[in-house]
């Protein structure tokens, strides 16, 4: 015989369809029983930009816990199988981390590189009321009535309203109660992706072995750095290039200048100049980053992924981290609405708690990634001169000892790259809940 459900399940609105609103929604759908949930998303199609999201081990373990690791290699998704460091004059390996079997055998999954459109296609399948074309412009953070207004006037309510609506967060103003604008870091990347038809037609032995490895490849050299690796069952390719920022002040993106950018990488490897002069076009984005904030809740709103801890990109965490928030708050929101269909308490107050508890599960690690893709902008930039090859000389001693061992510089460090990559955030929020449930969970 049932047993009857003392309340509805929770409502949760989330604004923004990236990958930790993603995960977020398909984590709520996947709780027993199931939570209801508002997906809203401010333009009027996802168009695939986001093609090529790096999604390491820790991220694919979350993929894993989802059902979702086999479809996403059928949906496009590559195994990568190594890290590739070069010098940026002529191309030479400067060091060779290969990833397959060590990812999956130390940390329990592989590194991926997939194609974010499909987790859109989950979440439509989990139920989840997927909205196009609703922008969100005033958040009500009252925690007894969240709600948000639309542009064309409407007004939703939820029992939580989620921001993940990225660097220019609406929702992250009224959480913060004041306006937040995202800074300018000086640098900016170029993005521009290949056809494996257009590089094959290219007929160069190197672009050839290029097209045939699972590898992330990046170039190194003073104040810039170029990132190369396949996507779509190599189908496509992605060419990254990061750089001092020319954009105009105040101004986001550009359509990029094939020209400018030849210039830009006089004198590095001539495979690259090869690569860029076969470009069509390529966009080029200022990178940004918002200061450090010490809340992401207020009441029963909470900020996540770029919403709260925009990054650098050069970790390739920052959908990680990302869906690591989504997951993990899913999980904890699910908790909750099992822990209320059983026992009395003050929902509002129970909610504004579990928000506070999932901010002091992910504020730390967060912040500890931020820090480490500042730490790599210098990493991968350095002028040449002694630190320079002092870098290049630890790389390839540090590949000696199969990267295992203690290295200045966090790219090679085991023990960061253990915390890092092998964590598990499930494990820690499934922990943390209990503690919740026995010391803080508010009581009728």
């Amino acid at each position: 015989m049932a047993t009857a459900c003392l309340f509805d399940p929770l409502h949760i609105l989330i604004v923004g369809a990236g990958t930790g609103g993603l995960a977020c929604a398909l984590a709520c759908r996947q709780a027993k029983p199931p939570i209801r949930v508002t997906l809203l998303e401010r333009a009027s199609e996802l168009l695939p930009i986001g093609a090529g999201i790096q999604i390491p081990p820790n991220a694919a373990r979350i993929m894993d816990s989802f059902g979702l690791s086999e479809k996403l290699v059928q949906a496009g998704g590559i195994i990568m199988d190594a890290h590739v460091l070069r010098r940026y004059a002529n191309g030479s390996v400067l060091v060779d981390k290969s990833w397959v079997p060590q990812m999956r055998d130390q940390y329990g999954a592989d590194w991926l590189a997939e194609y974010q459109l499909m987790l859109v296609d989950e979440v439509k399948r989990a139920g989840v009321d997927m909205r196009m074309g609703a922008e969100v412009i005033k958040v009500n953070i009252d925690s007894n009535e969240p709600s948000v207004v639309l542009k064309d006037g409407s007004i939703l309510f939820a029992d939580v309203v989620v921001g993940a609506d990225g660097l220019w967060s609406t929702t992250r103003n009224y959480v913060l109660e004041l306006p937040v604008t995202p800074r300018e870091t000086g640098d900016l990347a170029y993005r521009g992706t290949f056809s494996a038809q257009q590089l094959a037609s290219l007929k160069d032995e190197r672009i050839s072995e290029l097209l045939s490895s699972s590898s992330v490849q990046v170039w190194m050299g003073p104040q810039k750095h170029v990132v190369f690796y396949p996507v779509r069952s190599h189908t496509e390719f992605n060419l990254v290039l990061l750089c001092p920022d020319t954009v105009p002040k105040g101004k986001r993106t550009a359509e990029g200048n094939l020209k400018e950018m030849e210039e830009l990488f006089e004198g590095w490897d001539p495979i690259l100049r090869k690569l860029i002069s076969g470009l069509k076009t390529a966009l080029k984005w200022k990178l940004h980053h918002v200061p450090r904030q010490e809340t992401w809740t207020k009441g029963a709103s909470v900020l996540i992924g770029d919403a709260s801890h925009p990054t650098l990109p050069y970790q390739a965490q920052g959908a990680a981290m990302a869906i690591e928030d989504g997951a993990v708050l899913g999980l904890l929101l699910s908790h909750l609405d099992a822990h209320r269909q059983a026992n009395r308490g003050d929902k509002h107050a129970q909610v504004a708690s579990i928000l506070r508890l999932f901010e002091r599960l992910r504020k730390q690690r967060t912040e500890i990634n931020v820090a480490g893709a500042v730490e790599k902008q210098d990493f991968y930039h350095l002028p040449d001169g002694d630190l320079q090859v002092e870098r290049d000389q630890v790389l390839s001693d540090i590949a000696q000892t199969d990267f295992k061992a203690q290295c200045k510089w966090s790219w090679g460090d085991k023990s960061y790259n253990d915390e890092l990559l092998g964590f598990d955030v499930l494990h820690d929020a499934e922990e943390g809940f209990k503690a919740w449930i026995e010391h803080e969970c508010p009581m009728a």
